[in-house]
């Protein structure tokens, strides 16, 4: 699928975005070695730590529909700095990424930046910490 496509369908997640205490919206969209596409927007809660970022929920959707490999992730939010995954979601991404999985990581305009997740996530720990774990050298 091509990069416009997945900037869009990132763009329309994040327009789905329920972000009424923050007015930060967020989209995500992944594509699968297989082709496939998962997007997620984040969903703010009263009580601030009950939220979900939209790349944990771009993930569930793919995990949900049976897949386990991201090869690019797609990540927007607006403003003029890069919004990048926050920690948790770099370890989220971290657990179904290779060495080739791609961040995007993009403005209203675009994708601003792409690196790898070894880039993003320097000496990660992952399931290749574990026995029979996939590896992410």
């Amino acid at each position: 699928m091509s990069q416009e496509k997945m900037f869009a369908l990132a763009r329309a997640a994040m327009a789905r975005s329920y972000s009424p205490y923050s007015g930060f919206p967020v989209g995500a969209a992944i594509l699968t070695p297989t082709g496939s596409t998962f997007s997620g927007c984040n969903v703010e809660n009263a009580s601030y730590p009950e939220g979900t970022c939209a790349e944990a929920g771009a993930i569930s959707a793919m995990v949900m529909a049976g897949e386990s490999v991201i090869q690019d992730i797609y990540v927007i939010g607006n403003g003029d700095a890069l919004v990048s995954p926050c920690g948790g979601c770099r370890q989220r991404i971290r657990e179904f990424s290779t060495p080739e999985t791609r961040v995007h990581i993009c403005g209203p305009e675009g994708v601003r930046k792409t690196l790898t997740l070894n880039e993003l996530l320097p000496w990660s720990f992952g399931p290749d910490h574990f026995s029979g774990g996939q590896s992410n050298d």
